[in-house]
């Protein structure tokens, strides 16, 4: 997993090598950690990229990309005023920015992101609105009807949300429940922003989250690939790119 986490992609062969055990075993420890969430087999080895069903346990994504989800923080900071109420949805990138909220307090942070509650719950000026629901460890968030029912009840200045994949002007998720639940954040918002990483564009998964015209705003951390770029901009999309 150490691996993983710093090449995203590791080779059979290369691990039979590496550790010195045959193929088989290789296999094995694989499907194991397949069975957990932390990673998906694919053709010669294994990746903890997501895909069209997949993504990655909370625990590796809060390891990869922190500088990244340092830059795009601070850039959602500038949507964000004293006295605001702000949804906060679940993934590792929310960690970053609830550390980076209590700068902008009194707030009001409503959020079914485990992570997020535990940052903030000892902040003054902040209060707190844990949604409840059922736990995922994967994602390290509530979901469900109680959280669905919930957020039907509250209304807030801005959402904050993330997605795994984006393609065309589309963004995507690979799970139903967390799909719900962002969706129902975005309808409890007066407005909403996409914090999504450049490397998630270009890809897909099972399920449509919502246009990105949806989107008042979308931040990622450096310009996505030329064709997808172009997608945007024929569409009249515009992206934020958060500087160091």
């Amino acid at each position: 997993m150490d691996l993983l986490v710093g090449s995203r992609a590791v080779d059979l062969d290369d691990l039979a090598d590496r550790f010195a055990v045959s193929k088989m075993t290789i296999h094995r420890d694989l499907d194991d950690l397949e069975q957990a969430g932390l990673l998906r087999k694919v053709r010669g080895g294994a990746t903890i990229e997501a895909g069209t069903q997949f993504e990655s346990d909370f625990r590796i994504r809060a390891l990869q990309d922190g500088a990244a989800k340092e830059r795009m923080a601070r850039a959602a900071l500038d949507l964000v005023e004293p006295g605001m109420t702000v949804l906060i949805n679940d993934g590792s990138m929310a960690a970053h920015f609830a550390a980076a909220l209590v700068a902008r307090r009194p707030l009001t942070v409503i959020t079914n992101n485990a992570a997020v509650i535990d940052r903030l719950k000892d902040e003054a000026g902040i209060t707190l609105i844990a949604l409840g629901g059922i736990y995922n460890a994967k994602f390290n968030a509530f979901f469900g009807v109680v959280t669905e029912g919930a957020l039907s009840r509250l209304r807030a200045d801005i959402a904050f949300i993330s997605a795994p994949a984006v393609s065309g002007l589309h963004a995507f998720h690979m799970d139903d429940a967390v799909v719900r639940a962002k969706r129902a954040m975005m309808a409890a918002a007066a407005k909403t922003c996409l914090l999504i990483n450049h490397q998630r564009f270009g890809r897909s998964a099972l399920h449509v989250l919502a246009g990105l015209a949806d989107f008042d705003t979308i931040i990622t951390d450096d310009h996505p690939a030329p064709e997808d770029r172009a997608a945007l901009d024929r569409a009249g999309i515009t992206l934020t790119i958060a500087r160091g």
